[in-house]
């Protein structure tokens, strides 16, 4: 069953109207001690990397999250506060991969923020993209992306320039997009990492 992790910066309407749809069972971690119910993982996220990281570290959380070897899904600023550190607020995260979000730069052709469907291409055979095709559709809205680095990228995206659409270390997985809002392929991709 999977534990969506409540810090108090998600809006988890969406995620498990999508849970329900596809009769994955999931509860909520609120506090350590939920932790032991669940056999994998995923933390959401919206808005201010640095505020919600904030968040997370007044839920008592962090050390619980870092020290987890169970199947793990970031989603959108979930998936940033696994890297190390964010432009946005200037801010130190969760460290769990040592790469950096950056902020997007605008510009006549790009606005900020890189809202709406993009292509994805997964880079490396990973299960979480079992049965979705190079080159599928995912929807994004974020103004930060995560640094490109070949170790860690199981996913790219072209905005403006190559970002990891999806990363992926050990038991840790994380996406940009927001898989619960884009259709079938984000519903697969869902029903993959219950399967992990």
């Amino acid at each position: 069953m999977i534990g969506i992790v409540r810090y108090g910066a998600g809006n988890i309407f969406s995620l498990t109207a999508a849970l329900d749809r596809l009769g994955i069972p999931y509860g909520m971690v609120h506090t350590e001690a939920d932790m032991a119910q669940f056999d994998r993982f995923i933390i959401p996220g919206v808005g201010h990397a640095g505020a919600a990281m904030d968040k997370l570290t007044a839920s008592g959380l962090v050390p619980a999250i870092k020290a987890l070897n169970k199947p793990t899904l970031g989603i959108c600023v979930g998936m940033q506060l696994l890297t190390e550190y964010s432009e946005e607020g200037d801010s130190n995260l969760l460290g769990l991969f040592p790469i950096k979000t950056l902020k997007f730069a605008a510009d006549a052709d790009h606005k900020v923020p890189h809202t709406g469907w993009n292509r994805v291409y997964a880079e490396k055979e990973n299960p979480l993209f079992k049965d979705i095709p190079v080159g599928s559709h995912f929807y994004f809205v974020h103004s930060y992306f995560i640094e490109y680095d070949n170790s860690y990228t199981l996913a790219s995206t072209d905005y403006n320039i190559k970002f990891s659409a999806s990363i992926w270390r050990d038991n840790f997985y994380a996406v940009q997009f927001h898989p619960e809002k884009s259709g079938v392929y984000g519903e697969t991709l869902l029903t993959n990492f219950s399967k992990l």
